[in-house]
C-alpha cells in the first residue's frame, strides 16, 4: 500500500524548472532513496513535498490524501517530517530543547517522555550532552540532533536530506547504521543522498535523478547492478 505518491510533480525557482514532471511512489514500511548530482533536483523534491516550496504542477498524496493546499505545519502534524540539508536545528537552544521543539505538536506528556528516553538510546552522545547548546556540537553530533528531533514527532515518513554531507567516514558510518535501525522499527524514509551506494546499500529501492527528471527507478540491487549508475554515481568502469 502507498503511503505517498507523487504524479508528475513539478517545481520551478523563478521560471526556471528545477523539478519536471516526476513519479515517485513510497509504500508504508519501505527505506526509498533518491540519488543523483549536484543540481538533480533532489532536495527541491523533498522541500515540495514537506510543503517548504510550492508545486508548480502535478499531484501530491499523503496517506491517501491530496496535499494540495495544506501548509507545511499541517503536513508535519500528520506525520510527515523533513530533516533539511543542512540539519536546520536552533543553534542558541541547548540539545534538549531542540528536542522537545520536535515534539510540540504532540501532547501526550508520557509518551512523548518515552520518546525522549528513545533518542537518548539511539543517539547516546545527545545523552551526554542534552544540557550543551546546540551550536556548539560538532557536525556528526548535528546531524544525529537534527534527525533525533525529527523522530520525537513520530512521524509516518520521514525524509531525509544529504544527512552524510560534510561527515567524517566514521561519523557516516554510523548515521546510516542508525538510518537502518529507524527503518527497521517501522518508519517509512525517503532518503537524498549523493553517497549512491551507501544510500542504495540501505534502500529497498531507489529513484535516479538527472536534470530534474526520474531518469532510472528499480530495485536497490537492481540499481547497484545497472552499468549506467555503476559509471556516474559508484565509480566502476571510470
Amino acid at each position: 500500500m502507498s503511503l505517498f505518491e507523487a504524479r508528475e510533480l513539478r517545481v520551478s525557482y523563478g521560471g526556471v524548472a528545477a523539478v519536471k514532471g516526476i513519479d515517485l511512489e513510497i509504500r508504508a514500511g519501505e527505506l526509498v532513496s533518491l540519488v543523483g548530482g549536484n543540481g538533480a533536483g533532489k532536495s527541491t523534491t523533498l522541500k515540495a513535498i514537506a510543503g517548504l516550496v510550492p508545486a508548480g504542477g502535478g499531484s501530491l498524496h499523503y496517506d491517501g490524501r491530496s496535499l494540495a493546499d495544506v501548509p507545511a505545519h499541517e503536513r508535519a502534524t500528520r506525520g510527515l517530517a523533513l530533516v533539511p540539508e543542512g540539519r536546520g536545528i536552533f543553534t542558541r537552544l541547548t540539545v534538549l530543547e531542540n528536542l522537545q521543539l520536535g515534539a510540540h505538536t504532540r501532547s501526550e506528556a508520557a509518551a512523548v517522555a518515552e520518546d525522549l528516553v528513545r533518542a537518548f538510546e539511539l543517539f547516546p552522545r545527545l545523552a551526554e550532552r542534552r544540557r550543551q547548546i546546540a551550536g556548539t556540537l560538532s557536525g556528526g553530533e548535528q546531524q544525529m540532533l537534527a534527525i533525533a528531533r525529527a523522530l520525537m514527532s513520530r512521524p509516518r515518513l520521514l525524509l531525509l536530506d544529504e544527512p552524510s554531507m560534510g561527515l567524517a567516514p566514521l561519523l557516516v558510518q554510523k548515521i546510516f547504521e542508525i538510518i537502518r535501525r529507524v527503518a527497521a522499527e517501522g518508519v517509512t524514509l525517503l532518503l537524498v543522498e549523493q553517497n549512491a551506494r551507501l544510500a542504495l546499500e540501505v534502500s529497498h529501492r531507489g529513484y535516479v535523478m538527472e536534470g530534474g527528471r526520474i531518469v532510472l527507478s528499480g530495485t536497490s540491487t537492481e540499481l547497484l547492478g545497472n552499468p549506467q549508475v555503476q559509471h556516474a554515481y559508484l565509480g566502476v568502469g571510470l
